[in-house]
């Protein structure tokens, strides 16, 4: 295995057990539920939303390391961020996972995102890693214009 192969797994895995911003906030003003049938994991989303920008984020919730890393990760990065970059990184996300491209294209602030590159050799663990993505649709998707059906 290379070397950088088992530093991506090395930080999905301390994202899975130590998840970053895995609280309820208090002040949050908004929140949607994420699941995964077919697995059993879920979360909810805190956020809280100030002039058009994510000014705090956290999730709590259970599930598989690869969920879990995931959200926390999504947490550290969009925190500061706007909507729209919100977005974007979902996009970005979205692509990396399931685009038989060997490279997508990266954003300034998605290199730590990239170690969830090798999922995609992994069709049933993707939803694992998109739940946390989805679930930020649903807490947003009023305010960017994201209709539910293109979830």
């Amino acid at each position: 295995m290379s070397e950088l192969r088992e530093l991506y797994q090395e930080m999905i895995l301390d994202h899975g057990r130590h998840p970053r911003c895995c609280y309820v906030m208090a002040h949050a003003n908004r929140q949607a539920k994420g699941f995964n049938q077919f697995c059993g994991d879920n979360l909810t989303l805190y956020l809280d939303v100030e002039n058009e920008a994510i000014k705090d984020i956290s999730f709590t919730g259970s599930g598989c390391a690869i969920s879990m890393a995931s959200a926390s990760l999504m947490s550290e990065t969009l925190k500061g961020k706007t909507k729209e970059e919100a977005y974007i990184f979902f996009q970005f996300f979205h692509e990396l996972l399931t685009h038989e491209q060997k490279q997508t294209p990266a954003i300034k602030g998605s290199e730590k995102l990239t170690v969830f590159s090798g999922v995609k050799a992994y069709p049933a663990r993707i939803k694992c890693a998109t739940l946390a993505w989805h679930t930020l649709l649903l807490a947003l998707r009023e305010q960017i214009g994201i209709s539910r059906d293109q979830l």
